[in-house]
């Protein structure tokens, strides 16, 4: 597999919901004793230049930047001290969230699949390659709205770090050459409307912007 085509050739985008201490609780959640996992399907995936739609009955769109993994090897039952192996490389991803919806589903006990896995809820960036992040476990993930900034963290702060987060998951599903973990991400959510412009950044290797329809 090409892995920069990871977008059209990989099969599942696994994400890692409150991973940052700070964003658990933000959102009024207990820190996770264990990762907590969620699906999005790759039909999710949107590439520059295109817009952020909202989904049906969505009224709060949110925005969550997070730094993803691009799987490069296939891995079962990964232990952690060979984890960075099976790492392909990087990509800056966005987690947009119909807030309204998974409140909905919270508290009726429901999966979050409205309001996480709909068409455009990954803006996504060209595939980074492995060596151009130095340190993974530093790295500077930034966003602004507008001009505006909302998000600024490091993946120091993960609370799951990288090799953890591949062995856990490839304990439950095998994980495949182009597959993409979305890591989680740092505090400062928030609101956007349409025409809003949405600007990323990982650390000062890229920058990503999306504009909302």
């Amino acid at each position: 597999m090409s892995l920069p085509n990871f977008v059209e050739l990989g099969k599942k985008i696994v994400c890692v919901g409150r991973n940052y201490a700070e964003h658990a609780v933000e959102l009024g959640n207990k820190v996770p004793t264990e990762p907590l996992l969620f699906l999005k399907p790759t039909t999710a995936y949107l590439p520059e230049e295109n817009l952020i739609k909202m989904p049906p009955g969505c009224t709060d769109l949110h925005h969550e930047v997070e730094l993803g993994i691009v799987i490069g090897t296939k891995g079962s039952n990964i232990p952690e001290a060979s984890a960075m192996n099976y790492v392909g490389g990087y990509a800056l991803g966005l987690d947009m969230t119909a807030r309204n919806l998974q409140d909905a589903a919270k508290k009726k006990g429901h999966p979050w699949t409205l309001a996480k896995a709909f068409d455009t809820s990954c803006p996504i960036s060209k595939f980074v390659e492995k060596d151009c992040v130095k340190d993974v476990d530093n790295v500077r993930l930034l966003l602004s709205v507008n001009g505006d900034m909302r998000q600024d963290g490091n993946t120091s702060d993960m609370i799951f770090k990288i090799p953890t987060l591949i062995s856990y998951i490839s304990c439950l599903m095998t994980l495949e050459p182009g597959d993409v973990i979305l890591t989680g991400t740092p505090s400062g959510f928030g609101p956007v409307k349409s025409g809003d412009v949405i600007v990323a950044g990982l650390d000062q290797v890229m920058e990503i912007s999306f504009t909302v329809a």
